[in-house]
Formats: structure tokens, sequence, C-alpha cells
């Protein structure tokens, strides 16, 4: 299973979806809409993205997605 930075699954609360597909979908989408200066969240995206398609279906729904605004 990948392990997440906190950054990356704060990201991933906030863009979650029902499943993991949906949830790429969803992060592919929003990669779209990003201005050319907005490098450093393109590349978490990017590599929340590449970590959520190496994973299995059945490892992301073991994911705990729930945001820590505490850290």
């Amino acid at each position: 299973m990948q392990d997440f930075t906190f950054d990356e699954t704060n990201l991933m609360c906030i863009y979650n979806g029902e499943n993991r597909e949906r949830l790429i979908q969803l992060l592919t989408e929003m990669r779209g809409h990003l201005l050319p200066e907005e490098t450093e969240l393109r590349e978490l995206t990017d590599h929340t993205l590449e970590k959520l398609r190496a994973m299995t279906d059945e490892e992301f729904a073991k994911l705990e997605l729930y945001p820590d605004f505490e850290e």
C-alpha cells in the first residue's frame, strides 16, 4: 500500500469521491484548472495521482480519509 503524506491525504479528503476511480477523475479535472504558477499544488496532485493509480481498489478502501487540520 502507498504511504501518503499529510498534504496528499488532506487533498484526497477535499476531493474524495465515492471510490478510487472517482477520486482520480476529480483530481485530474481539478489539475486541468490550475494556473501555470500553481506549481506546488500541481506537483502535490501529480504525486497523489501517481500513488492512487498504483494502488488497488481494495487498498484504497482501507484508507481512512478524514482531514486532520490540527497538524
